[in-house]
This record gives C-alpha cells, sequence and structure tokens, in this order.
C-alpha cells in the first residue's frame, strides 16, 4: 500500500494586529473603475428588488426591521423569543411576559409594515401589553380578575406570537417536515443544506442524540435527494460542539480519539447518499481544535473519490484566509475536492467579551464590521482562484457584497454557489436569478423544535437586528443606496483605523489607572505549548520549610513595628510604583509561579493561570487606588480664612493571615493593600502552602519593599494565634473559617489598648436559583463551574442549587451528566478539570460528609476518584429544603433543592436565615425575579445568569457579610481605607492678621 500523505499542519498567529492585515487587505481591494461600475450598478439592482418587494407573508428582514434590536421593543421581542417557549408553568410564563412587555410600548406600536407576519405578531404582542398594563404584577391587579379571565389570554397570544416568528425561521420541524416544505416549492437553480438546530452537547448522552438526529438526517435527506450529482445536490450542517460534550482545546487527545470517528461514521453515510457534507463553525478557542478534527476525517481513505466534504469558515476571524489556504493544502496533499462555506461570523459579541476576560493581546476577530466585510471579499477572491480543488459556498445577504462576488468571479456562475438563511434574502437572490439564470443559491435551512430554535434565533437578531446591519438598512428607504454602496475600504481608510476606537485591547481595558493582567488562550495551541514549556523548565523539588516559634512571632511584630516609621513615611507615590513593579515581575515569572501553584497548591492549569492573573491585579489596582486616596490629602468645604484637610495614614503593623485556597492571590492581596496604607505587614501565610508564600515575600522585596515592613512567619494555627494576641498588633487582615475569625474577634476584644480593626472574609453556603426561564445548558455550565472547578475549594463556590420544580428533573439531570464528562486527575495535566483537595483532613472530612448524605438525601450523581492522593470526586445531593444545609461544605460536593415558583418567598427566607451572605447566582430572564432576590438577600456578591466564581480585582470587589465576613471588599474602592487611620487637620489662615486671601481676591 502506498504511505499515508503527510498532512499539512495549520499554523497563523492567534490573534494578529488589525493595522498590518488592514495594510495588506486594503493594497488589494482595488478594482479597475469600469468594474466598480459593474458592482454599483449589480448591486443597486439587488437593493431596488429589496425595498420594492412585497412580501404578502413577510419575511424576518420584515420583523427585524419591525422591531429593531435599537427599540426598547426589539430588545424585549428578542428576550421573549429565547425564553417563553421553554417555560412549562403558566405562572412564570405570566410574569417574565409581563416583565418583557412591560420594557416595551407594544401596546401604542404602531405597525410599519404590511406583511402578514409582522402584523399578527404585532398585533398579538400589542393585545397582550394592553391586557398587562406596565406596573402590574401576578401578585397585583392580575391576581383578580385580569389574572383569572385576561393571563390565559395573554399567555396564547404571546406564545402565538413566538411561534409564528419561529415557524418563519425554521423550514421545519423535523427532517421530514423540512423536506416535505422544500419538495413542495421546488424551483431551478435551488439547493438546501439543512442544520439540525440544538446547543453544543454537555452530556454523553447529548452528545449521542444529537448524532443520532444527524445520521437520520442524512438517511433521510438521501432518500429524497433525485439523481442529480454534487454540488447540485443537497447537504447538512454538522455541529463539533453538539457531537462531544467536553469539546475543548485542552482535551485535545480525548477529543480526537472519541470525535474523530463519530465525524468519519456520519460523513461516509453522507457519501453514501453522496450528499454535501459541510463542518460548521465554531468558536475561534476552537478552531485549530476543529482544524485537526476535520483533516483527520478528510484523510480517511473511505472519503476517497466524494466531493462532498465541506468547512465553514468565519470572515470576521483574522486567520480566515489562513484557514483557507490551509483547507487548499490538505486538498491537494489528498487529491480530493473539498466544499467551502464563506460566511461573516456569527458570535461576534461572545468572542469581544471572552477574549477581554482572558486578557489576551489582541482580538482574534476584526472589531470593526468594515474590516469583516473586505476580508470576507478578500477570501472570497481566493476561493475563486482556487477552483476547482476548492467548491466555494458564498453565505451572504449583503448587495455590494454578492455583486462584487458576481464580479470577481468575472460574471460567471460555474463552480461556486451563493447562500442564505432560510426566511431570509428572498427578494435579493430572487432578482439575481432572474438576472443571471446559470446562478445557483442553495438555502440554509435550520431544521428542530422551538426550544432547539432559541439559540439560533437569538444568534439571527443579534447579527441582523441591529441598525448597522446591510439587512436593517438594505429595507429604509431614508438611507440612500450610494451609502449602501461605500466600500468597505473606503470605510476603513487608512490601515491604522481598522481598529474599533471604543473598543479597547485587553490590556487597555482599566486604563488610564492601570494595565490589565495578561492571560493566554488554551486554544492557541503554540502558546499553550510554550507555556507548558516553561512551567516544566522552572518546576523544582519542594524544600522543606520550617515553623517559627511563638517567641519568634512575638519578635517579628517587635521588628515590624520599627520598620513601619520609615516606611509610613514613604510617599504613596513610590509605594505605588513598588506594588506595580512586584505585579511586572509577577507576569515576567508566571510559569515558574504556577509550577510551585500546582506542585504545592494542587491546583489544575486554568485555576494557576487565573490566580497568578489575580495576584498581578491587585498589585496594580490598590497602587493605582493608592495614588488617589494617600498622594495628596483632601481639602474639605468650609469657611473663609480657614483651611481644612482630610489625609489617610498607616496604622501601624498588621498582620496577614491567608489560606491554603488561594495561597498567591490572597496573601498578595492583602499584603499590598496593607503596604499601600503605609502599614508594616507581618505575613502568616497558612501551613499547607508555605512556600508560595516565601516565593510571594521575596518577590516583594525584590520589587523594592523594605525588610524591615514586610515580614513572614510561617506555621500553623497557634502561631497565627500568637501574632494575633501582641500588643503592637494594629490590625488584622483574615481569610478562612468564621470559626477562626469569631476566634481572632475575641482575642483583639480582650487585648488591653487601642481597638484595633478585624477586616475578615469567611466562607458561606452560597446558593444560585434557577427558575423556569433558564437556558438549562447555560445552568448546567455555571454550575459545573462554580460547585466543581478547584474541587470546590473557593470560598465563591456553588453549595446549594435551588432548581424550580417545573424543571428540575431536566436540569439536574443535565448537571449530573456533565459532572460525569469532568476529568478528576493530576492537576499538571492540562486537561484535568479536578484535581485532588488541599490534605488527608480535607479528604476525610469531605468523605464522612458524602456518606452521611448518602444515607440522608437523594444522590443523583457519584463520580469515581483515583484511588491515590487526595482526590474526591464531584457529588450531586438532593435535599428536602434549603434549610438542611447548617455548615459550608468545602469541596465539590452539591446540594439541590427543589422549590414550587408559588413557594419562592420561603425558599428567600430559608437562605436568609442561615446567615451567610458571601456569594448568590440568580438565573432567570425575569427582571423583576432578580430585583426581588437582590433586594430580599444581602448577599455580598451576586451573580446574574452567569457562574458565581472569579470575582475580578476592581470588577467585582469581593467580600460578604453575616456570618460571611466584615467587609470592606477586597479589590474595591472602599478597601484600602480600612488599613488607614484618618486625619483631619483644620488650620486658621487668617491667625497671623487677617485673611488676605479674601482681602486680595477683588472682583
Amino acid at each position: 500500500m502506498p504511505p499515508e500523505p503527510q498532512l499539512p499542519a495549520f499554523a497563523a498567529a492567534y490573534a494578529p494586529d488589525d493595522a498590518a492585515l488592514a495594510s495588506d487587505l486594503l493594497d488589494t481591494a482595488t478594482l479597475t473603475p469600469d468594474r466598480e461600475a459593474r458592482i454599483d450598478n449589480v448591486a443597486t439592482g439587488l437593493i431596488t428588488a429589496i425595498r420594492s418587494a412585497e412580501h404578502v407573508f413577510g419575511g424576518v428582514e420584515a420583523m427585524l426591521r419591525e422591531f429593531a434590536l435599537s427599540t426598547k421593543e426589539g430588545l424585549a421581542l428578542m428576550v421573549l423569543a429565547e425564553a417563553l417557549l421553554r417555560i412549562p408553568d403558566a405562572s412564570t410564563a405570566d410574569a417574565f411576559i409581563e416583565d418583557k412587555l412591560g420594557q416595551g410600548d407594544f401596546a401604542h406600536h404602531r405597525i410599519k409594515s404590511d406583511a402578514v407576519l409582522v402584523n399578527a405578531s404585532a398585533w398579538a404582542l400589542g393585545l397582550s401589553a394592553r391586557v398587562v398594563h406596565a406596573g402590574e404584577t401576578p401578585q397585583g391587579t392580575l391576581a383578580a380578575l385580569t389574572k383569572r379571565i385576561g393571563a390565559p389570554a395573554v399567555r396564547a397570544a404571546t406564545r402565538q406570537a413566538m411561534r409564528l416568528i419561529g415557524n418563519h425561521f425554521v423550514l421545519g420541524e423535523t427532517i421530514e417536515a423540512a423536506l416535505a416544505r422544500a419538495h413542495a416549492h421546488p424551483r431551478e437553480g435551488r439547493r438546501y443544506s439543512y442544520d439540525m438546530l440544538g446547543e453544543g452537547a454537555r452530556t454523553a448522552e447529548d452528545a449521542e442524540r444529537y448524532f443520532q438526529s444527524y445520521a437520520e438526517a442524512i438517511m433521510a435527506i438521501g432518500h429524497t435527494a433525485g439523481n442529480a450529482a454534487l454540488p447540485a445536490r443537497p447537504g447538512i450542517s454538522v455541529k463539533l460542539s453538539a457531537l462531544h460534550p467536553r469539546f475543548e482545546a485542552i482535551g485535545r487527545d480525548r477529543v480526537l480519539r472519541e470525535l474523530t470517528p463519530q465525524l468519519l461514521e456520519l460523513a461516509r453515510l453522507a457519501k453514501g447518499h453522496d450528499l454535501a457534507f459541510t463542518v460548521d463553525a465554531e468558536e475561534a478557542d476552537r478552531l485549530e481544535l476543529s482544524l485537526e478534527v476535520f483533516a483527520a476525517c478528510f484523510a480517511d481513505a473511505s472519503l476517497a473519490g466524494w466531493d462532498g466534504y465541506g468547512l465553514a469558515v468565519q470572515a470576521y476571524q483574522k486567520r480566515a484566509g489562513a484557514v483557507i489556504d490551509h483547507v487548499a493544502e490538505l486538498a491537494q496533499a489528498l487529491d480530493r475536492r473539498v466544499m467551502l462555506r464563506l460566511v461573516k461570523g456569527a458570535y461576534w459579541d461572545t468572542e469581544v467579551k471572552r477574549t477581554q476576560e482572558r486578557g489576551l493581546s489582541d482580538y482574534p476577530v476584526f472589531t470593526r464590521k468594515p474590516m469583516t466585510d473586505l476580508n470576507y471579499l478578500h477570501c472570497a477572491g481566493k476561493l475563486l482562484s482556487l477552483r476547482p480543488r476548492l467548491f466555494p459556498q458564498f453565505a451572504s445577504h449583503n448587495a455590494l457584497t454578492v455583486a462584487t462576488i458576481l464580479e470577481l468571479a468575472d460574471g460567471s456562475s460555474d463552480g461556486y454557489e451563493f447562500q442564505r438563511l432560510h426566511g431570509m434574502g428572498e427578494a435579493l437572490y430572487a432578482r439575481l436569478l432572474a438576472e443571471h439564470p446559470q446562478a445557483v443559491c442553495r438555502i440554509y435551512a435550520p431544521v428542530g423544535g422551538h426550544r432547539d430554535l432559541l439559540a439560533y434565533l437569538v444568534r439571527r437578531l443579534l447579527e441582523n437586528g441591529a441598525n448597522s446591519s446591510f439587512v436593517a438598512q438594505a429595507g429604509d428607504d431614508n438611507v440612500p443606496i450610494s451609502e449602501l454602496l461605500t466600500r468597505p475600504a473606503a470605510l476603513i481608510g487608512r490601515p491604522e483605523d481598522a481598529r474599533n476606537p471604543v473598543i479597547p485591547l485587553p490590556r487597555d481595558l482599566y486604563r488610564p489607572l492601570r494595565i490589565n493582567s495578561r492571560g493566554i488562550e488554551f486554544g492557541d495551541r503554540a502558546a499553550l505549548d510554550a507555556l507548558l514549556s516553561e512551567i516544566e523548565s522552572a518546576r523544582k523539588p519542594l524544600p522543606t520549610v520550617v515553623s517559627a516559634t511563638k517567641e519568634h512571632a512575638a519578635a517579628t511584630i517587635t521588628a515590624a513595628h520599627a520598620g513601619f516609621v520609615s516606611w509610613s513615611r514613604t510617599s504613596a507615590a513610590h509605594r505605588a510604583t513598588i506594588l506595580e513593579r512586584a505585579g511586572d515581575l509577577l507576569e515576567q515569572r508566571r510559569a515558574a509561579v504556577i509550577a510551585l501553584l500546582q506542585d504545592e497548591g494542587g491546583k489544575t492549569l486554568d485555576d494557576c493561570v487565573a490566580e497568578v492573573r489575580e495576584a498581578i491585579d491587585y498589585c496594580r489596582y490598590y497602587a493605582s487606588e493608592g495614588r488617589l486616596l494617600f498622594e495628596e490629602p483632601v481639602t474639605l468645604p468650609g469657611p473663609t480664612g480657614e483651611r481644612n484637610t482630610l489625609a489617610l495614614r498607616g496604622r501601624g503593623v498588621f498582620v496577614a493571615i491567608s489560606p491554603w485556597n488561594f495561597p498567591l492571590a490572597i496573601l498578595l492581596g492583602q499584603i499590598t493593600a496593607a503596604l499601600m496604607a503605609g502599614n508594616a505587614v507581618v505575613a502568616k501565610p497558612a501551613e499547607q502552602t508555605p512556600v508560595i508564600a516565601e516565593l510571594a515575600i521575596r518577590l516583594l522585596h525584590e520589587a523594592g519593599v523594605p525588610r524591615a515592613a514586610l515580614h513572614l512567619v510561617q506555621g500553623d494555627g497557634s502561631i497565627g494565634a500568637a501574632l494575633v494576641e501582641q500588643p503592637d498588633v494594629a490590625g488584622v487582615v483574615f481569610t478562612g473559617s468564621t470559626e477562626v475569625a469569631r476566634v481572632i474577634n475575641r482575642t483583639l476584644a480582650a487585648k488591653d489598648g487601642p481597638i484595633v480593626p478585624l477586616i475578615a472574609e469567611t466562607g458561606g453556603i452560597n446558593a444560585m436559583i434557577v427558575d423556569a426561564t433558564a437556558l438549562p445548558e447555560q445552568v448546567a455550565d455555571d454550575v459545573g463551574a462554580s460547585a466543581f472547578r478547584s474541587a470546590g475549594q473557593r470560598c465563591s463556590a456553588l453549595r446549594l442549587l435551588c432548581v424550580q420544580d417545573d424543571v428540575a428533573e431536566r436540569v439536574i439531570a443535565m448537571i449530573a451528566g456533565a459532572a460525569r464528562e469532568l476529568k478528576i486527575g493530576d492537576s499538571r495535566d492540562p486537561s484535568t478539570h479536578v484535581g485532588p483537595v488541599i490534605d488527608v483532613e480535607a479528604k476525610t472530612r469531605l468523605d464522612a460528609h458524602i456518606a452521611r448524605m448518602k444515607r440522608e438525601a437523594r444522590l443523583h450523581f457519584a463520580g469515581t476518584a483515583p484511588a491515590s492522593d487526595n482526590f474526591v470526586a464531584p457529588h450531586v445531593f438532593e435535599l428536602s429544603r434549603a434549610s438542611q444545609l447548617t455548615e459550608e461544605v468545602f469541596g465539590p460536593i452539591l446540594h439541590v433543592v427543589r422549590y414550587k415558583a408559588a413557594q419562592f418567598d420561603e425558599l428567600l427566607d430559608d437562605l436568609a436565615a442561615t446567615g451567610y451572605a458571601l456569594t448568590l447566582g440568580v438565573q432567570s430572564r425575569i427582571d423583576d425575579t432578580v430585583a426581588r432576590v437582590i433586594a430580599r438577600l444581602r448577599t455580598g456578591n451576586v451573580y446574574v445568569n452567569r457562574n458565581i466564581i472569579g470575582a475580578v480585582v476592581g470588577v467585582q470587589p469581593f467580600g460578604g457579610s453575616g456570618l460571611s465576613g466584615t467587609g470592606p471588599k477586597a479589590g474595591g474602592p472602599h478597601y484600602l481605607p480600612r488599613f488607614a487611620l484618618e486625619q483631619t487637620v483644620s488650620i486658621n489662615t487668617a491667625a497671623a492678621g487677617g485673611n488676605a486671601a479674601l482681602l486680595t481676591d477683588g472682583e
């Protein structure tokens, strides 16, 4: 047998500079005047057709124009469409409808369109809004006659409006219905590509269900496909994230091992029917992994001789051109043809947010829409030049884009096709096909029930409902056609204007006050490999650390007291510069710190990166805050002839007692805050993580903190107690258990002398409330991260999940299924999700709790942990009510309770009765529900429709009250003053003979 060809590897910078890319794109964007004139002529005709088309029933464009996302009605409609049809119970549906209809003016909305779809939807929503008046609640007016008579009508009308909209976005709820609809109106030049809707898989059961759905659809499509040859045959789009529950870069080996055979089986099935088979696009962090799976399947000998295998490429990704080149090289190496669908991209807002959150150097997507359009045309030209090896499929509803592609193809329609979404672009392509009968347009047709439509519908609304989108502008007669014909290159102008000026680089997110900490994208294989190599090179055996004695602890307080005087007189600007230097050193030595966090703290790679970033952010944030608060006294208003100022100054010696679960970030947060306020510090880290503490203290000394001002004392709790007892202690900052915080508080209160502050952050029975409007897939993601990441060893971790009874079965099953897919093992392995708990004592305590819960609660999931080391597998238990959980369980154990919608207030009372108030999650699309929870509970950090961990310094200041701590919040604007004394100085400036300033301040 001939040797298998060596496949080319994909290599491209993850997020290259916009200006450099724009320079290359602009150089190739100009066409001759004759060609530009032909483009104008064709595009003008297409836009005219869009504006003059009579939509008897009405297309999606008409709906988007009627309810633009720039209006309250448009935004409310989007949220209604996203959630209403999945709500099973009437009371929650009524509350949700009222909440959203009250945000717009549907009752007085003047209908602009003649389309039946728009009129019917607007009428239904307007009818509902007239019944549910603004300010009414299900507990108020609707509880009486309107509630009994009007609410069912409201519910029915609004649901019907949503179904009416949804039916126009999907071709059919089943593949059989979609095929029947497609074949009912056959038309020359029309092809279909079917997209089986659904979220990405969270569980193995999800993945298997999606696989079967794809397989059945392929067979159904194949049986009705007719006798035409490719490319004139129907096709199907397959989403890799739907076929694997952990489709993520860190699980690369597992994904390649498990997903590639699944994709290959589907591809072989499609080949058997000679169908088009497109691997759909994913987010930027999954691109490299997607290409590996795509290539591994493509290279299989069983697919030889088939021209239907294909890939979708997103033009808003900066690597789109490199992806096309890579696919062309693959096809050349394998001597095969491949289809390539070019789209603009559908996850732009998500990509921007994710990049900012991860602190990357730049964005993997363009931040200006004209740059995406420009890159699309560049990629289109590249694809046309690669025919017939590649078969281009141009997906666009933009008349200028379509006209330009036609011109780039020299007016020919050979060897490529256009594509449009079902329900959109009808008028545009009707005119195009009438004037160019040889042209072909394939319809991308979503297939699925209303529940699966939700995410797709919202994505289309976001893509095409914004004022800046071509779909919105093309239908607006007030926008001149000449404006729509402005070329992307002209809108960009110069390479230096390629970047959106209102979207800062992640590094500059918090400027001018400070720079953001640098992160890493695990989906960037080159960056990940480089970091892993640096970590291994920096890894060293852990040294033995000797505990201090109580006598040494007392002597250290005395030494720090002596060092306080000089440090407190150091200018705030100089102290801030030292802290910033410490942050820079920490960033430069990230690999060594990560190695230590893994070896001593048992942390996974993603937790290590996050903790190093948090520690850096503390250094920079407190430096920036300190400059504002401590550099100059604040001048206060007062009568003439008098000068009044308020200044902050250091208290003395602060004892900083930090925990093992964040041995670097919390330690440095405590120390840098106390130092910035002008205090001397004696740090007592957790006995489990002494080496990390030594590294942190050395780094601060190297940055310029005098040794006399910063001391380290190692030891167990008895050493911490000995430090707190010393008479010269001016304050204690502590993070740990509520019990130890109480002991410290009593010790400080029992001492004679000054009354000194205790700044304590303790734990909590942190809850998340999930109502029936929440998206189960999002809940599963957020619960998994909140309860099981870091092996549940976070103060903020989720301990108690409260799920509305109507959706509990599905939600709990999805959470348990997702937990089953987590990898438990060596924290140094990048693919590990759950590492060990900190020590044998912690494991013993958690094992005992699990054993008790197995007797007293309903077990939904019990993971399997390695027998060696201190591993505790994730568990999910169901309790009868929230009050059963009386203490914080510090590990990967999730407790679940169900609540009925009518008993919501009782649930809130149970949560308030715990006395804890650290973190809380609310998963709901009803704003009134969120407001009720926030008003009722005093929780320090409330997170809505997201996970409840990972508070970002300066963005989500962290800390609670009651049994969860004293406040103020770490990483917030009120934190530093608690470490300081306030001093008011009032000077009578007229004491030396009169008020000269007043006398000389003439009119």
